[in-house]
């Protein structure tokens, strides 16, 4: 089954930007326009993928992900799919480490692997001409690691080395203890990384026993981009994933319901300026009123120095030298997150600021003006996402983990032009609660002082 996407094939093309594609697609008429196809492709052996089948380059982008992620790091083995996800080039099958990354440097080709909380990530890029002996490779890395012993130790005192810095970074820990408190006795709540103390005691059969869990075919999505037909990728499916589990052995994952606060923690750091992130529950992607919260976001603390945060806390009152706001819609549980870095004197200000800012946007709503203003930004800038063939790539993985459909790309402008000042206005409402959030500050915030009363 193929889907017809509305933005044009040239867009595969490395190194072709917007402004570019923008001129091309203005001198053309819409009858002149060439259009990607997104296709389902299913191997012989059932492996399911979504392709861009394009030639224009010699070159292949393939991304995929396995569900599970961080969540199935086993008890008291914080940062085991990290420390995998750092393992997966360190040898496979009769290839030491060494080998291995000669074979990779020989086919000028790039695989890498990255763990999330829901997912574990791989990114493979090759040239046509290289990709058999590449998808060989990615089989032998996915099927047969070696798990050396003294790879592993190499990884391991890269992956302390890390953390030991990550100590430091106020944002770092900030970010960490938020996850703690809005998270609590949860897999969201741990450490992506692990600690100093899990990571030392992990060992080989450890990372095996994760692989051997996770890495499966049931739980596997695949999107490709580039110089490769339909057969033929479905032969490199069976081959480069044939051989995994027909099913995975996941760990149950309870959903998260981050407690409102207010709650506030203060971790002391000797740095020159604090950090905060504040945040209570979000809402799920696949809720109904999530596009409207994402239009919500932007207008907020979203949209860079057009936000509200940034207008208000930056601009007008030259508090903060960055505030910005996201949405994190987790498989488990959703949350609406928000960061601001400030002199140690005007934390305090800046969270009160930030504060009334939510306030006033959940009580009155953004302006009709503020809602065209996002809504044209957003949709024009999606482009922006398809500018090569690996952010294709990887925007139709992220498409499909989240389940949103084939033919998402085509919906997605539309579902946010639809979003009404009605909408936007009752979603504020129902998201936030100025009053009940979590925040956690790293630094030396100095508290405001008293004002005197008026005379």
């Amino acid at each position: 089954m193929a889907h017809r996407f509305r933005l044009p094939l040239l867009l595969i093309r490395h190194g072709v930007g917007l402004a570019a594609v923008a001129l091309i697609v203005a001198g053309a008429q819409p009858s002149e326009v060439s259009f990607m196809k997104i296709e389902r492709v299913t191997s012989p052996g059932g492996i399911e993928a979504w392709l861009v089948e394009s030639h224009a380059n010699p070159l292949i982008a393939m991304r995929f992900a396995f569900r599970g992620g961080a969540t199935q790091d086993d008890p008291g083995k914080e940062g085991l799919a990290y420390f995998i996800s750092a393992m997966m080039d360190e040898g496979a099958g009769e290839l030491d480490a060494v080998a291995f990354q000669e074979r990779e440097q020989g086919l000028a080709m790039r695989m890498d692997f990255d763990a999330s909380r829901d997912v574990m990530l791989g990114n493979v890029q090759t040239l046509t001409a290289n990709k058999d002996e590449v998808f060989d490779l990615v089989r032998l890395a996915l099927t047969k690691p070696r798990f050396d012993q003294d790879a592993v130790e190499r990884v391991r005192t890269q992956i302390l080395a890390g953390l030991k810095f990550d100590e430091n970074d106020p944002e770092t820990v900030a970010s960490l203890a938020w996850d703690r408190l809005a998270f609590p006795s949860h897999p969201y709540g741990r450490p992506i990384k692990g600690s100093m103390a899990s990571i030392t005691a992990m060992s080989p059969g450890d990372l095996k026993n994760y692989v051997g869990r996770v890495f499966a075919r049931d739980k596997l999505v695949i999107s490709v981009v580039g110089d490769i037909d339909a057969e033929t990728l479905g032969r490199a499916l069976d081959h480069m994933f044939g051989d995994l589990p027909g099913n995975a052995a996941l760990s149950p994952v309870a959903e998260a319901n981050p407690p409102l606060g207010p709650t506030r923690e203060i971790i002391a750091m000797d740095v020159p300026q604090s950090v905060a992130q504040f945040g209570h529950r979000g809402i799920a992607r696949k809720d109904d009123d999530f596009i409207a919260a994402y239009v919500l976001n932007y207008i907020l603390g979203g949209g860079g120095f057009s936000s509200r945060l940034m207008e208000e806390v930056r601009e007008k009152r030259g508090l903060a030298y960055s505030v910005h706001s996201n949405l994190f819609p987790f498989q488990h549980g959703a949350v609406f997150v928000g960061n601001v870095a400030t002199k140690n004197e005007a934390v305090g200000q800046s969270l009160e600021v930030i504060e009334s800012e939510l306030r006033r946007l959940a009580d009155q709503g953004p302006t009709a003006e503020e809602l065209e203003d996002a809504k044209s930004y957003l949709t024009g800038a999606y482009a922006l996402r398809f500018e090569s063939s690996s952010s294709i790539a990887s925007q139709l993985l992220w498409i499909q983990i989240e389940e949103l459909g084939i033919d998402y790309v085509d919906r997605r402008n539309a579902l946010i032009e639809q979003v009404s000042l009605a909408d936007i206005s009752r979603v504020a409402k129902r998201l936030i609660e100025a009053d009940r959030l979590i925040t956690t500050i790293v630094g030396k915030p100095v508290a405001p002082k008293p004002q005197a009363a008026p005379g």
